[in-house]
């Protein structure tokens, strides 16, 4: 630095000269004498020649720099008049020329062009078009960020200018001027070598400058006229002057552009944010460089004698407080241009940092706190969680996701959602740090899809939100996050739940969307509907189901209660498990006994691989197939238990080494060599020389159905006796068709009429006109309504379609017989019900009775006393914003019809089934048959007794369903009573099922099996394009459909099992239900009063799951199964016949027709009975020209007569005490179905 006048100087240490301030008396050989002129010297060492006088030479540093700018910039002005000159003249005489071929037409066009001015330059001069055209293009590539080479110049440009300003900063250390020898200096030679390279990039962008006098002043340009030419300076003087040099701190303007160039910013906020940032800093940086040059050199009218010695930081201190108007005065500025400098940097500093720190601020704090990128983690997967994230769908899915009864779940959740989570969410994440993680992004970005490694996950959840009020749109959303996730990785495996049935049409128009590879669409009003349905059909099965499927901790109660013997199968689980080979060869119930009784494991379902040609490579999932099912090499089962360890059992299970073990627990792996091809390849079957595995079209139901088109051959063969394990000689004997008069006749009708949808899954008719099948009250009344199904809907014209079709299916599924099905009447707004009806017109015994299910008279026209089930569904749930009223109209149904009272005179009639005959039993026969009669529920009184259903929306509202209960509103819906009765269902049972899916996806396949009725992906697509089911001829391939199995209720008190239901074992009735009639138990429908003895119980029952072998049972329990499809059942078909002495009648499973015995019917005279019928005639002709009635059956149904069971005595006594009011009752009927 320059000494000040005070005779003190600067010296230099070897031959850098990095000096400080000496004493006046100084050596004279390590310094030059002062001059008599100056009281300032240079510094120097014996190696640098520099002035013996000491004179300054700044003034030449900065005229190379000045002579440089305004050499060139008057070159270009120069230029620029002589051109204009030059074009003017041309001009000028090209007028002149032009007027004188203003007659020559071949000319005109050229002197129209020519008039039109230099200007405007439609023509470019010849020169343009030569080598200096070529030059100006190459060097516009070489500096372009568009291409490869040009954004490398770029960067290395920015990077070397950075470097050089780092050089700058570590000689601000040294005085301002030097000597300094260019071959000793090492960072002098850098500094050079920068400058040079600068040098050349200056001369491409010249080149490549369409206006060169606008690129001389640009602001690049000016930094290079004041850093570049005093490097050349200091080479040929030896001496160094800091100078303009921190002017190369104007280039960190330019740092957004280059992250632009490198895909480091591309949103608009980082862009924003970096600019701002980066001209805030070399603003600072510059004025902090001026202020350390004129501060330590001085005012040169002063003779620099008021210098003063200030670092460059020192300088950048004092630029920001000034900036800040804080001004500690520790640091100011001393000379007269420091201080003129310091007034104009005070109004424009105070501005920019007045406008740009609170900017910067707002971008910082506004900047994304979840914004960052997912780095996965080697050995362990990750899958990525999109949609409706909230804290109760969150909180949802980690409880069953990360449950403890899993395996050790070694997958990180990454969860991506546009919203920031709020406090709880946040906590909540916290709480799950080890596994879990939020990034804030949208799945429509692909950008953000890059952040959360889609490409690298194991899969991709959508989660859907089940309460809004537009479920289309909703739908549409998941739909669109499906396709953008697949247009940027198609093989990611995506999971996705949907609200609306027909919206999963939609995922099938994705090219990439492909369910063999796991993608699955989770359909919550598909699968809430067929939850429903199955309780119509054994009540009390969706709460079953629904416990299976999700993970739910063991709960341990001492008491004696009813909640005690519940939560101890809500412990249980579905999971699944491929079967150890000590199993292979065995039939399915002979596995089934030996996985219950000695492993404590329920088997109920197989994935099976069969062996026919046409499904070579294809594997189905069975459900409690019959004997003709062997065990194949790697066989997957499907088990209920409550541990994931304890169905390894299973796996390791060994008949050499496990066959004396009592204590499952004991089972384990064992040293027994194992077949190679075992659990590896599941299902490979290749070496399996079982040639007696049957597939389902192996099982000879075609010939049950359709012996006239088949062979003789194959009709003498069963004649006698068929293959199917439900089947004994004698049964064949009494239900062969063949023994059946006319039966020939009537199979071949069959082969013409459509029964069946063309899978041959579900019953079917032809399309009806909904006019057809509208019931008045008075008509509804006199039909007599028994064993039905009755679905009270809330709806609306502008409410969104429930998707009443999915009810209605498993209802109709073909693995019931056509008199078994039970009749549907919906009671609910006709307008509402005309935009349903175009997907269940083809659906038979279907009625509609317009009115409201709040109307007592509606209630009652349609015998709600009478039906087997009454479900209640509203459409407006979602309509309301306020939760607890969302489920007040079907909260206030319930209630309605709970509290209604009904004359036990109808009670008499009621034949309503809350069991069943096994199979192979005859029903009409009380001398050759194990049961006296069906199954016959008690007179229903009151509306308490009604079994209900009731869809929640919001699971809280479950405590106002019983009024009886003591439930707490906080408690879990699955700890409740009305869950528990199954007499209330919400969908957010169905959450857990997303996590089922993903570890299995085999899980949701097997819960369309049991609750859809048969819904099969080949059906949906053709669903996808004709939203309606189409029908189909009976083939024996779409007849082989039928024999599937379907769930029921087994009764205890009476039948083949009323031996054990009187304290037997639940094991004991699992062994032989399923020895003898090929029926898997899985749980009991219990009285909830039962281990109470009481005069009076209660009619509530509640479902225990899997009970263990030891489980006491008693009379009243009602057993779920799976029962096999029952191919005599078929032809035990039932018609009156009326006699003018006698009549005979009928009670079918479904209990649709009822009458009073006759042996216990009044006498009448005929006269009477005449004056009826004739009445009745009367009023059916009537009704006949609009409405035509039929019996439950097919008009080709062929007659038979059936025996009468004898009545109990205490049924004969209810009828005899009520014999004058039956009288009342009219002729029963039913709506045609025209099929």
């Amino acid at each position: 630095m320059l000494a000040e006048a005070d005779g003190t100087v600067p010296h230099g240490s070897d031959s850098s000269m990095r000096t400080s301030n000496i004493n006046n008396n100084i050596n004279p050989d390590s310094s030059i004498v002062i001059s008599k002129m100056e009281d300032v010297v240079i510094p120097f060492s014996s190696d640098v020649p520099c002035d013996n006088n000491g004179q300054r030479m700044w003034w030449a540093f900065l005229a190379s720099s000045m002579v440089t700018f305004f050499g060139g910039l008057f070159i270009i002005l120069l230029w620029r008049t002589l051109k204009y000159m030059w074009t003017v003249c041309c001009h000028c005489n090209i007028k002149t020329k032009e007027a004188q071929k203003v007659n020559n037409p071949a000319n005109n066009q050229p002197a129209d062009r020519a008039l039109k001015g230099p200007d405007e330059k439609e023509e470019a001069p010849a020169s343009e078009v030569g080598w200096m055209t070529s030059v100006k293009d190459w060097a516009g590539v070489m500096i372009s960020a568009q291409t490869l080479t040009g954004r490398v110049l770029v960067v290395l440009v920015f990077a070397l200018s950075i470097g050089a300003l780092g050089i700058y900063f570590i000689d601000s250390s040294d005085p301002i001027e030097s000597c300094q020898n260019f071959y000793k200096d090492f960072t002098l030679q850098i500094d050079m070598a920068f400058n040079v390279f600068f040098l050349l990039y200056f001369g491409l962008r010249f080149i490549a400058a369409n206006d060169k006098l606008w690129f001389w002043l640009e602001v690049n340009s000016v930094v290079d006229f004041f850093t570049v030419p005093p490097v050349f300076v200091s080479v040929y003087l030896n001496r160094s002057w800091l100078g303009l040099r921190f002017l190369r701190a104007l280039r960190l303007i330019q740092f957004s552009e280059i992250l632009q160039f490198l895909n480091i910013l591309k949103t608009s906020n980082s862009i924003k944010l970096v600019n701002l940032c980066s001209i805030f800093i070399s603003t600072w940086l510059t004025a902090a460089g001026f202020i350390h040059l004129v501060e330590n050199s001085g005012d040169p009218w002063e003779n620099f004698q008021n210098s003063q010695s200030l670092s460059y930081w020192e300088c950048v201190y004092l630029l920001m407080v000034t900036m800040s108007t804080v001004g500690y005065g520790d640091v100011y500025a001393k000379t007269t241009l420091g201080r003129l400098f310091m007034v104009f940097f005070i109004l424009g500093g105070l501005a920019m940092f007045a406008s740009y720190v609170p900017e910067i601020i707002e971008l910082i704090g506004n900047r994304k706190k979840y914004g960052g990128s997912y780095s996965a983690v080697n050995g362990r997967k990750h899958i990525v969680v999109c949609g409706h994230i909230t804290l109760e769908s969150v909180s949802n899915f980690l409880k069953d996701f990360l449950h403890k009864d899993r395996d050790d779940v070694n997958v990180e959740i990454v969860f991506l959602h546009n919203i920031s989570p709020n406090l709880e969410l946040e906590a909540l994440f916290k709480r799950h740090f080890t596994q879990v993680e939020f990034y804030q992004g949208s799945v429509l970005n692909p950008h953000d899809l890059a952040r959360v490694k889609i490409e690298s996950a194991d899969a991709c959840l959508i989660l859907a939100n089940k309460y809004c009020a537009d479920p289309d749109a909703e739908d549409a959303s998941n739909i669109m996050r499906v396709i953008s996730i697949k247009n940027y990785h198609p093989k990611i495996r995506i999971i996705t739940q949907m609200l609306q049935y027909h919206n999963k049409a939609h995922l099938l128009n994705i090219p990439s969307w492909n369910w063999k590879e796991g993608d699955d669409a989770i359909c919550l009003a598909e699968l809430k509907a067929g939850f429903i349905a199955q309780s119509c059909l054994a009540q009390g099965l969706s709460t079953m189901l629904a416990n299976l499927f999700s993970m739910r901790s063991f709960i341990e109660i001492e008491e004696d209660t009813w909640q005690k013997y519940y939560l101890e199968g809500v412990a249980n689980e579905m999971y699944t498990e491929y079967l150890s080979s000590a199993f292979v060869g065995l039939s399915f119930p002979t596995v089934c006994e030996l996985c219950y009784v000695k492993l404590k494991l329920l088997l109920i379902a197989i994935e099976y691989k069969s062996e026919q040609r046409e499904s070579r490579s294809r594997k189905r999932i069975l459900i409690n197939p019959g004997n003709h099912v062997k065990m194949q090499e790697g066989t997957l089962g499907f088990f209920i238990a409550s541990d994931a360890k304890e169905v390894k059992r299973a796996f390791f299970y060994c008949k050499a080494c496990h066959d004396d073990i009592t204590d499952p627990k004991r089972i384990k792996k064992c040293g027994c060599k194992r077949p190679a091809d075992g659990a590896t390849t599941p299902g490979n079957s290749g070496s399996q020389k079982e040639t007696g595995v049957r597939f389902k079209a192996d099982c000879n139901i075609v010939e049950d159905e359709h012996p006239s088109t088949l062979s003789p051959k194959k009709k003498q063969r069963n004649g006698g006796m068929r293959n199917s394990p439900n089947c004994s000689p004698k049964m064949m004997s009494r239900h062969d068709p063949l023994l059946i008069p006319g039966n020939e006749q009537i199979e071949n009708m069959d082969m013409n009429v459509k029964r069946y949808d063309s899978t041959g899954m579900f019953h079917w008719c032809p399309s009806k006109d909904i006019e057809k099948v509208i019931l008045t009250r008075s008509e509804a009344s006199m039909t007599v309504l028994s064993g039905h199904v009755v679905v009270c809907i809330f709806g609306d014209v502008t409410s969104a379609l429930v998707g009443l079709r999915n009810l209605v299916m498993p209802l109709r599924a073909s693995n019931f017989h056509y008199h078994e099905l039970k009749p549907i009447v919906f009671v609910g707004s006709l307008d509402y019900l005309r935009r349903e009806w175009e997907t269940l017109h083809n659906f038979p015994k279907v009625s509609i009775l317009p009115g409201t299910p709040l109307s007592r008279a509606d209630l009652r026209a349609v015998n709600i006393n009478l039906c087997d089930m009454c479900v209640i569904l509203s459409a407006n749930q979602n309509n309301i914003e306020d939760a607890s009223l969302q489920d007040k109209e079907c909260i206030l149904a319930s209630l309605n019809i709970k509290s209604m009272q009904f004359d036990d005179s109808i009670g008499v009639l009621q034949a309503n089934s809350q069991g069943f005959t096994p199979p192979g039993m005859d029903r009409s026969s009380p001398d050759s048959s194990p049961v006296h009669g069906f199954v016959r529920q008690a007179s229903v009184t009151t509306g308490s007794n009604i079994p209900i259903i009731t869809e929640l929306v919001n699971d809280s509202n479950v405590q106002f369903l019983d009024q009886d209960d003591d439930d707490d509103p906080d408690t879990e819906l699955y700890l409740t009573q009305p869950f528990a009765c199954g007499t209330a269902f919400a969908v957010s049972v169905l959450d857990s099922l997303m996590s089922a899916t993903y570890f299995n996806d085999n899980i949701l396949t097997l819960i369309r099996t049991l609750v859809t009725g048969g819904a099969t992906p080949e059906l949906e697509a053709l669903l996808a394009e004709e939203n309606a089911l189409r029908g189909g001829y009976s083939t024996p391939q779409t007849l082989a459909n039928r024999d599937r199995c379907r769930v029921a209720q087994l009764a205890l008190y009476d039948g083949p099992f009323a031996d054990l239901g009187d304290g037997g074992c639940y094991g004991d009735l699992f062994c032989k239900a399923l020895k003898t009639y090929n029926m898997l138990c899985f749980g009991i429908y219990r009285l909830r009063d039962a281990h109470i003895s009481t005069p009076t119980q209660c009619t509530k029952r509640y479902v225990i799951t899997n009970p263990p072998y030891e489980f006491e049972l008693v009379p009243t329990d009602l057993i779920f199964c799976l029962m096999q499809f029952d191919h005599n059942a078929g032809q035990s078909r039932t018609s009156l016949s009326h006699s003018s002495h006698s009549s005979h009648s009928s009670s079918k499973k479904s209990s649709s027709v009822h009458s009073i015995p006759p042996s216990n019917r009044q006498n009448r005279s005929s006269k009477t009975r005449e004056a009826r019928d004739k009445q009745n005639a009367t009023r059916m002709n009537r009704m006949g020209q609009e409405k035509k009635w039929f019996t439950d059956e097919p008009e080709n149904a062929y007659p038979r007569n059936i025996q009468i069971k004898p009545m109990s005595t205490h049924m004969a006594n209810q009828v005899n005490q009520y014999k004058s009011t039956s009288s009342l009752i009219p002729p029963i009927r039913e709506v045609e179905d025209e099929c």
